[in-house]
């Protein structure tokens, strides 16, 4: 079966086709950036840095470019209140962000382009449109006439009729129709400021996202994709523009992921419920976070509560037993227990790809590799050698590894020290079981469960091991 996309345009999965053989042109929007980053960016990155791995590893190669505005009202508000450059505010927040990507194991883009970077193909790009009769200048501005575009509205559906009712008029009254978006803003004084033929002024939030694509990619491209509060009116604008423009078909795939919610709530500024990048990761793991995105269809809203983080660490650490190695005592698993291992290999990989070709179904993948992990743990606990195990251990690491999933080991100095105190609780609790005091013992392994320790019992015998970031 082939790859199969939800195309926002259509309102419906496609076959995955690309303009050029085992080649995708891929662009996702970036940030705006006048503050840290947050959690609801690191969930868009993660979708699509997902996406990408999983293409890659389906044999395409990924052109991947992600945009950095850092030309917009926001910015200058934010540089004036900080009295600094917008500029240099910019640049911080691209580096902060650049970093937490790294941090959350997020491939690098092959390019980010920057809008102060592409005037000249802003320019351009609005030179164009007003000689074909899509913008018109006015008074140092450029707006794009949005009746002259037929197909106005197609990717949100709404109707502009509709739209018309709830605009203002008197806010709208130089402008040929209140619809009409701008595409060049004539320059206020303290504001950054570009020369063009329609006098100082820099561009509009829409255009940018436009002409980086055709400067980097051409007219075409096979995947756009964000967040789905984009759709409009950014990436409806961006349709209009470009399409306007070239005559050819903007973006093959509008693929949009849902909004982050916090205890059930959209996170807002208003609602005073923004969580940095920053902030995150020092209470919690990237792996954590990851593994939240995963366990998620990519299209829908992704609840966010400490709840569904633990759920998601003792997940993580069930994959990471599975990739230990074998019991000290294993002398080898019988034929039965080796052909059930070597059977769920190939069920695991066959049902990971063919639910992952299905839009990405990050959540029914996962659903294959536990199965994977629960066949591993069975045969360690039937006496499977490491030699035995080893092939489907490579499996597992073969589909973390497509996820994103680093799976590392993060004990402390001062976890190994605890090691011969837990060790000993471990030893108390069984001695209680073998005495049948199995309320003591509960109390016993509750207390350890509390303190980050991860006990695993098996026929032979109970192993532990310290929690992904506890204690």
């Amino acid at each position: 079966m082939s790859i199969q996309i939800y195309n926002t345009l259509t309102r419906k999965k496609e076959p995955f086709e690309t303009l050029e053989p085992n080649k995708v042109k891929m662009y996702v929007c970036g940030p705006t950036v006048y503050n840290k980053a947050h959690i609801g960016h690191a969930m868009s990155a993660l979708v699509f840095d997902i996406i990408r791995r999983y293409l890659e590893y389906r044999g395409y190669t990924v052109e991947f470019a992600m945009n950095f505005t850092d030309v917009d009202d926001k910015i200058i508000r934010r540089a004036n209140e900080m009295n600094v450059d917008p500029f240099d505010l910019a640049e911080g927040y691209i580096q902060d962000f650049e970093k937490n990507m790294a941090e959350l194991n997020i491939l690098p883009a092959t390019v980010n382009p920057r809008a102060s970077h592409e005037i000249d193909q802003i320019i351009e790009m609005v030179e164009g449109l007003i000689e074909k009769g899509y913008a018109y200048p006015l008074e140092g501005d450029v707006y794009f006439r949005v009746r002259k575009d037929p197909d106005y509205g197609k990717l949100s559906g709404r109707n502009l009729d509709d739209m018309l009712s709830g605009v203002r008029k008197e806010a709208d009254d130089r402008k040929e129709d209140p619809m009409d978006f701008a595409l060049w803003k004539a320059a206020k004084p303290g504001e950054p400021a570009w020369e063009s033929p329609w006098g100082p002024g820099r561009p509009g939030w829409h255009i940018e996202c436009s002409a980086m694509n055709l400067h980097h990619f051409g007219a075409s491209i096979d995947i756009h994709g964000g967040g789905n509060d984009l759709i409009f009116p950014h990436h409806e604008n961006e349709i209009a523009q470009s399409e306007s423009l070239t005559g050819k078909q903007f973006a093959r795939y509008w693929v949009h992921n849902g909004m982050l919610q916090l205890r059930g709530e959209k996170m807002s500024k208003s609602l005073g419920n923004i969580i940095s990048i920053d902030e995150f990761l020092t209470q919690h793991s990237a792996d954590a976070f990851r593994y939240l995105v995963l366990n998620s269809a990519y299209r829908n809203p992704v609840l966010f509560n400490e709840e569904v983080l633990l759920q998601a660490e003792k997940a993580l650490d069930r994959i990471r037993f599975a990739l230990r190695p074998a019991n000290d005592e294993a002398a080898g698993a019988a034929a039965e227990t080796l052909d059930n291992l070597a059977t769920q290999i190939t069920r695991s990989k066959d049902g990971f790809i063919n639910t992952m070709d299905d839009d990405f179904n990050s959540a029914g993948a996962l659903a294959h590799v536990f199965e994977l992990v629960r066949v591993i743990n069975h045969s360690r606990d039937e006496g499977a050698t490491t030699e035995e195990l080893l092939p489907a251990q490579d499996l597992l690491r073969e589909l973390t590894t497509v996820f994103g999933l680093r799976l590392e080991d993060d004990s402390s100095a001062g976890k190994a020290q605890a090691d011969p105190f837990v060790q000993l609780l471990v030893d108390l609790r069984l001695e209680l079981r073998s005495l049948k005091n199995w309320a003591l013992a509960d109390q016993v392994r509750d207390q350890l469960t509390a303190l980050g320790v991860i006990l695993e019992d098996s026929k032979e015998g109970t192993t532990w091991h310290w929690g992904k970031n506890n204690g």
